[in-house]
């Protein structure tokens, strides 16, 4: 495949960090769109070092006009948009009786309406052009909200509703624009280290835990395959979503004994934790948090379950055949 010009949001860390080096891997053009200096500069390193050609645009998805610039400078500099990726967000970790009415909007304007933001900006040269591909980085929590992530649950389901009301639209006026969603596990990502924290002790990804890197596959997989609406990463996102559906009474009462709990380790919260609501972790002043957070000892780097994904025209030909042949062998005895 010859290299396309990607955008990624939230490239300066995590899966965002990671997807952008998935891209450049294969020779793309990758503009990294973060708040983050310090951490896109790191970024564009690693993206140069995988073979890829980077362009660093500092800004802030909350803010509309500032995401229709980055596009302009994009299509400017590095040519016409061909994959954009949605991956920016941020959070709160707490009770939602303590999070103030303020935090709530700063995590439902990033993570929810900076979706919104980016998915315009890429509409809106992508429909002229009758091609492209919008990668929305979702999640189990899109279809199931746990504690301590009301604001997080709320923004990740807003995506999904937004997301499946510009399918149909787009699919009513026969575009040949593609939006996919890719649902996310648990992830060893820097966020456990910079969100805001108003635990008493330092949170931790719903176990198990998936590296940054194996999943940043199913973004790539996911921009090259976008006529699947949906894609579900990983065995927990599996039975976290079809668990919803059977037997959502049964998941309120067991997040509600194990979520909490589950989701703190057992290292004290302290005051100068660094945290990203309001201005970046990485940027003037601080440091480059990587794609990996704090988690990468038995962070799972394989799933059976996306492979299968992936090649499920295959594994329903071999199930078929499988038993098919289990019924014929019944029928001689």
């Amino acid at each position: 495949m010859s290299a396309r010009v990607v955008v990624v949001t939230g490239a300066s860390g995590g899966i965002g960090r990671a997807t952008a080096v998935a891209f450049a891997r294969r020779g793309d053009r990758v503009a990294l769109l973060a708040r983050g200096e310090v951490g896109l500069q790191a970024a564009a390193d690693d993206v140069r070092a995988a073979g890829g050609t980077p362009l660093v645009v500092p800004v802030d998805v909350a803010d509309a006009d500032a995401v229709e610039r980055a596009a302009d400078r994009v299509e400017a500099e590095l040519g016409p948009i061909d994959v954009w990726c949605n991956v920016a967000f941020t959070s709160v970790f707490a009770p939602f009786s303590e999070i103030s009415a303020a935090e709530y909007s700063r995590v439902t304007q990033v993570t929810y309406l900076g979706f919104v933001h980016g998915t315009m900006a890429a509409l809106r040269r992508m429909r002229a052009r009758d091609r492209g591909v919008i990668v929305q980085t979702g999640s189990a929590l899109a279809y199931r909200g746990i504690p301590l992530q009301s604001a997080y649950c709320g923004a990740k389901h807003a995506i999904r509703g937004f997301t499946e009301s510009l399918l149909t639209e787009l699919r009513h006026e026969g575009s040949n624009v593609h939006v996919t969603m890719v649902n996310m596990p648990g992830v060893n990502t820097p966020q456990f280290d910079w969100v805001l924290n108003k635990l008493p002790k330092r949170p931790q990804p719903v176990a198990p835990i998936y590296s940054p890197e194996f999943v940043a596959t199913s973004m790539v997989w996911a921009a090259d395959h976008p006529r699947r609406r949906a894609w579900w990463v990983g065995i927990p996102t599996v039975y976290t979503i079809t668990g919803n559906k059977v037997a959502p009474a049964f998941l309120d009462r067991y997040l509600a004994r194990t979520g909490i709990s589950g989701q703190q380790t057992d290292a004290d919260a302290r005051p100068d934790d660094p945290q990203n609501l309001w201005w970046p972790a990485d940027g003037e002043g601080g440091r480059d948090f990587g794609a990996d957070g704090r988690f990468t000892e038995g962070s799972w780097t394989r799933d059976p379950q996306v492979w299968a994904s992936r090649h499920h025209g295959l594994v329903a030909v071999v199930t078929g055949a499988a038993v098919a042949g289990a019924a014929l062998l019944g029928r001689r005895r």
